[in-house]
């Protein structure tokens, strides 16, 4: 079972996403969280007790007076082995689906997306794929191609095994180049691409249609 965190400031909706979580096949809820503070502190009291991690957690965006969402998976991805931030929000401006993506969002979706959408996403963000919704994907799409960047061969295949969750030393073997040698060709795809992060690196390649979907 995929073990799911919800963080969502309105406990109406927290009980919604909570229905339809448990209702997704293999995957349960484990968790709420009012918002990303009250999340750091469940995911510490988790690690402290010796119990699971969650797998996934779904991420609103804007939670009141309380820590907003893209600051949460910013201190969140930044704990030792942790959980995929799949965020599941209402925003879907330019600035908020970036901060999100910089601060190392595995994935981002709006919440009128079906059920089914929010089942494949969670699954695949457990497995380190990025999963961007449709609106989402054609947001980021204009901006690359304002300035569509060129990669070659060799970084569009590295930036392809980056989506499929593979670590460079994974994708060193892969490709029998040296650990060294895929650390230089990230640091020229994050400068064409102009990102600083892998989650970054992947959305901006699914939305110029450098990579496709895993």
């Amino acid at each position: 079972m995929i073990r799911v965190l919800l963080v969502d400031d309105h406990p109406v909706v927290r009980r919604g996403l909570r229905a339809m979580v448990d209702e997704l096949p293999g995957v349960e809820a484990v968790g709420e969280a009012a918002d990303g503070a009250e999340a750091l502190r469940l995911l510490a009291e988790a690690r402290e007790n010796g119990e699971p991690q969650p797998d996934v957690v779904l991420m609103d965006l804007q939670m009141g007076d309380g820590m907003h969402g893209v600051e949460a998976t910013r201190r969140i991805t930044a704990l030792p082995e942790p959980p995929a931030v799949l965020i599941l929000t209402t925003y879907s401006t330019d600035a908020d689906i970036l901060a999100a993506v910089e601060a190392g969002a595995t994935g981002y979706l709006l919440k009128d997306a079906p059920p089914e959408d929010v089942a494949t996403a969670v699954h695949a963000a457990a497995r380190g794929e990025t999963v961007l919704a449709p609106p989402v994907a054609a947001r980021l799409l204009g901006r690359v191609r304002a300035g569509r960047p060129t990669l070659s061969p060799r970084e569009i295949e590295i930036l392809r095994l980056l989506a499929e969750g593979l670590a460079n030393k994974q994708i060193s073997r892969r490709l029998f180049i040296s650990e060294a040698t895929v650390k230089t060709h990230l640091v020229h795809i994050y400068d064409k691409l102009n990102v600083d992060s892998r989650t970054a690196a992947i959305a901006a390649g699914l939305a110029g249609g450098l990579i496709r979907p895993v």
